[in-house]
């Protein structure tokens, strides 16, 4: 059964709708897809959702979006999807599992696949959708939850003519710039590495200068203004360091997505015997922050593998 805007209440498949012609399917509506599927709605997409969680697509259908309950369901409904979910594993399921989107695309279609994957998985998946008949665009994403909700994200991307001809719209709706990398699937996954070990490494070195700093008595505050002022500062240090002194660990980015994209990176150069020093040492203290039971908090809980030091605490309303 296709995804369809007539079924009035959930659970049915599908409901809710705006009044645009062209179908676009998103799969996965957590901090990035739900800010992407939004920026397409307002784009004047008729933006077809689906996600594990039920309540989460019920909301964005409320919105003028549509619900789907399955990614086989919207594939038949849309001719182009994008996958927003978290790394390969997750990937493969919602395009090949029990209830993958393949099995219902037509000729032609296109996916465009967002997760950070290993540059080998994205020239692989590339090659099993020209077998299906079907296009893909190499298509990783950065610039956090706030950028995807207003449609400034960054894309990454490589892939053939034909899947950015039936792309360009989609793309132009749902970032604010996109990076075309060549024409070979993996090239765009490749880039998406690359950014992925300095953020990585710029988290825990933001977090490894927090820690000393409260070591040697400086008060929290008056160190982030500081630096943030500073030629220290980094873009993940002034994003992610006001975490720490809100003592707000709520994941936007988890631990164990860096545990994941670091190992990438080092599985990358491993291929061909390549050092990276500075990428080991972060990815061993995200691991050892995971092991520590910090792996689904916000990535700058990784301060806290360091001892003697008291992090900052909640603050009251009476503060």
């Amino acid at each position: 059964m296709a995804c369809t805007s007539a079924a009035p209440t959930y659970p049915q498949p599908c409901y809710g709708a705006s009044m645009n012609n062209k179908n676009v399917g998103v799969i996965g509506l957590g901090a990035m897809g739900l800010g992407i599927a939004r920026s397409l709605l307002r784009s004047g997409f008729n933006v077809h959702a689906c996600d594990v969680r039920e309540t989460v697509t019920q909301q964005f259908a409320s919105e003028g979006g549509v619900a789907c309950s399955s990614p086989v369901q919207m594939a038949a409904a849309c001719d182009v999807i994008i996958t927003v979910v978290v790394n390969a594993e997750q990937t493969e399921t919602v395009l090949f599992g029990e209830h993958g989107a393949v099995a219902a695309l037509r000729p032609g279609s296109l996916v465009i696949g967002c997760a950070t994957v290993a540059p080998t998985y994205a020239v692989d998946l590339g090659q099993r959708l020209i077998n299906a008949g079907l296009l893909y665009l190499d298509a990783p994403i950065s610039g956090g939850a706030a950028k995807a909700a207003a449609g400034e994200m960054t894309m990454m991307t490589s892939g053939p003519a034909e899947a950015y001809a039936k792309a360009d719209d989609v793309l132009t709706g749902m970032a604010g710039k996109v990076y075309r990398l060549g024409d070979a699937h993996g090239l765009g996954s490749k880039v998406k590495i690359i950014n992925q070990l300095l953020a990585g490494v710029h988290i825990a070195a933001a977090a490894e200068a927090m820690a000393l700093g409260l070591r040697e008595g400086v008060e929290a505050d008056a160190l982030y203004e500081v630096i943030t002022h500073s030629a220290g500062n980094s873009w993940m240090f002034e994003n992610r360091v006001p975490h720490i002194l809100k003592a707000d660990y709520t994941p936007l980015s988890a631990v164990d997505i860096f545990v994941k994209d670091l190992g990438l990176v080092l599985d990358t150069a491993r291929a061909s015997k390549f050092p990276l020093p500075l990428s080991a040492t972060a990815h061993q203290m995200f691991m050892q922050a995971s092991s520590a039971g910090f792996g689904r908090e916000d990535d700058s809980a990784v301060i806290k593998i360091f001892p003697g030091i008291e992090l900052p605490t909640a603050k009251t309303e009476t503060e």
